[in-house]
């Protein structure tokens, strides 16, 4: 009767010390996945700060150097190797055929004037002469009529802007959408893919619009402090699998 006592007893601490093993087993499981997690993510937030860092140097070079020709229509633009090159064109503006397109800048609302140059070299490019206020969105003061443009080449916008879809039929412009503009105002040379928001030929005055020169070239860049945050997770995974280990070690020794 004493030996089945004995072994009943020894059966379940055998049992009960093989469950607190496999309990162990899934706790740092669990852990180690959490901390190889916040690892990957903190690694790969090093990497896109690595990336934004060498964007911003780019653009930063890109936007003083001097400028190059505006590429051709069949150039393929990306936003790696050409957004916000400093380009010049020269030609004809076609002051009939621009259009404006809404606007929120540091002078408050108003709206973009976007108008084609016909330039020298065959093809037509959408120039951003710059901001206007609300009273001049239909009558925006025009320039000379041919000269040469220096600015920064900006991507097209396409699908509007401000939560609203650009309304080509109704003259209602969201964003600077390059092909739809060409398409609305029928424009028959080869049409560049993208658009050149003009920097100002000379010092402006506050009474001078269109304002040109209102480029923000700005990144947002927040990749060091998520890295910090998933790298900081990590670190507190395996803190976090030390002080569960310990508690449920603590509690074996106070039941015996």
């Amino acid at each position: 009767m004493t030996d089945g006592k004995f072994s009943h007893s020894a059966h379940n601490e055998g049992g009960h010390r093989e469950g607190g093993r496999l309990w162990r087993v899934m706790v740092v499981t669990v852990f180690l996945l959490l901390f190889a997690g916040f690892m990957a993510l903190g690694i790969w937030q090093v990497q896109r700060l690595g990336w934004k860092l060498a964007l911003i140097e780019r653009v930063e070079t890109r936007i003083h150097a001097a400028p190059v020709d505006a590429p051709a229509p069949d150039v393929t633009i990306t936003r790696d190797d050409h957004e916000y090159l400093r380009v010049k064109a020269s030609g004809r503006f076609r002051y009939d055929q621009e259009v404006t397109v809404k606007a929120v800048t540091e002078l408050g609302g108003g709206w973009w004037v976007l108008t084609p140059l016909e330039t020298s070299r065959g093809f037509t490019v959408l120039v951003n002469r710059g901001f206007v206020p609300p009273e001049m969105k239909d009558n925006p003061p025009a320039g000379p009529d041919a000269g040469e443009v220096v600015g920064l080449l900006r991507l097209s916008e396409p699908k509007g802007g401000f939560l609203r879809e650009n309304d080509a039929a109704g003259g209602q412009w969201f964003s600077r959408d390059v092909a739809a503009i060409g398409e609305a105002k029928a424009l028959t040379a080869p049409l560049a893919p993208y658009f050149i928001d003009a920097q100002p030929a000379r010092p402006q005055q506050p009474a001078d619009f269109p304002r040109a020169g209102m480029t923000v070239v700005k990144f947002a860049n927040s990749h060091l402090v998520y890295a910090l945050t998933w790298f900081g997770l990590a670190v507190g995974s395996l803190v976090g699998m030390v002080l569960v280990l310990r508690e449920r070690r603590r509690k074996q020794r106070a039941e015996v």
